[in-house]
Order: structure tokens, then sequence, then C-alpha cells
């Protein structure tokens, strides 16, 4: 396992090029911006969501990191990005350029709804992409609509630790399906670590990268303790 607390666009340039087996990431991008920010409802009720951020280092764009992953991807191997319907066009447009191979769309469930003016929320976008040769997935009898609960940590304050964090069951279905036991899985924007926690519970080796110090340490402190350590 390897835990770096940094911008994702310095730390990558010292990972060898062609050298991930697997990346799986949940990257910071713009919501809909909400003028309700404060009422009941979903995790948009602060002052930033008013403006479509979640987070204060929410100025990072694609075009920056993609073509980094797509180095340091080796040959064959897949990616998993996360996103919404307000990047999905802009995200789709930059994949095609960065030469990743775009091969589906999946779509997380949350099984929860956040309330909007058109239509509730319940789902996201999961890009899958691949670099090369198209490789099948381990379980090809997974479903493109992946049903996992959308719940989140609370601190001692009962506020969410993070609030995009995700399932440690929804990265081990694309864990598992997209790479073996003892292959190295990158996220760039790891948040409080479940893909890393899921990289302990499937044997796999870990990079991860995180920018905000406090993440970083939740992070750290949970995957050391997933792994016993």
């Amino acid at each position: 396992m390897q835990l770096f607390n940094g911008d994702c666009l310095e730390v990558m340039k010292e990972l060898p090029d062609n050298s991930i087996d697997l990346i799986v990431t949940d990257p910071p991008y713009k919501v809909t911006a909400r003028g309700a920010a404060g009422n009941s409802g979903g995790m948009l009720q602060k002052k930033i969501n008013k403006k479509g951020l979640v987070f204060a280092e929410n100025n990072i764009e694609i075009e920056q990191w993609l073509p980094i992953l797509y180095k340091k991807l080796k040959e064959s191997g897949h990616c998993y990005i996360m996103t919404n319907h307000k990047n999905l066009h802009n995200f789709l447009n930059i994949i095609q350029k960065t030469g990743f191979y775009f091969t589906k769309s999946l779509i997380w469930d949350k099984q929860n709804k956040i309330m909007g003016q058109y239509y509730m929320s319940q789902y996201e976008y999961i890009l899958f992409l691949r670099k090369g040769k198209g490789v099948k997935i381990n379980n090809c009898g997974t479903p493109d609509i992946l049903s996992v609960k959308n719940k989140k940590i609370k601190g001692v304050d009962n506020k969410n630790l993070h609030d995009t964090e995700k399932p440690i069951a929804l990265m081990k279905i694309l864990i598992e399906n997209s790479s073996k036991e003892n292959e190295i899985v990158l996220d760039p924007f790891m948040g409080i670590g479940s893909t890393g926690i899921a990289c302990v519970e499937l044997n796999r080796d870990f990079i991860g990268i995180e920018l905000d110090r406090e993440y970083y340490e939740t992070a750290t402190t949970r995957i050391e303790e997933a792994s016993g350590s």
C-alpha cells in the first residue's frame, strides 16, 4: 500500500508509465448548482453547493489528469471513472481525445434519492474505459446496473465524513472484475479510502492519492484498520 497526501498531478509524475493494472476513481467534478442550499434533502446543503461545487478543491479539470492516467495504465488495463449527467458529455469528449476506448457506461443505483426540480436523482454514471486491446471482465455475469446502497459514515458531530463517499461493496465489484490478486490499483482521488479498503479485502496492492489532509488522514486510519496494521 502506498498512500500520498498531495496533488495527484505531481504525485503521478513519479509513477512509472505502464505500471498500473487498474484505475478506479471518483474525481471532483461540478454538480448542478442549487439555490436552496441549507434546506432539507440530500447532500447539497452547504453554501459551496450553490456554486455547483462539493469540495473546495473542485477546480481540477479532466483534461489535466486523464492523459496522465492513460500513460500510467498498462496496455489492456481497465479504468473506471465516476461522474454525473452534468459532466458526462465533456468527459466522453475528453476520453475520446486521450486515447482511451470507451467500453460502456455502468449505472450505480444508489437506492436512495436526492431532491431536484426535474425528477429525483437516484444514480451515478461509472464510465468503463480500457487502454488498447479489450480484455473481458472476470465475472461476465455482472449486470451494468449495480445496485449498492449509498450509506455514508458519520463523524462524532453526526455529519458525513465525506459527502461523496462511495460504498466499499461497489468498489469491490469493479476491482474484482478488472484485476487479479496482487495487482496494482490506483485511485488518484482517494477521498476517505473506500477503494483502498476494497483492495485490502481483495488482496490487491493499492496506490492512493488525496489532496485534502483531513480526508487523507481518515483514509489512512481506515485502510490501516482494514489491513490489521
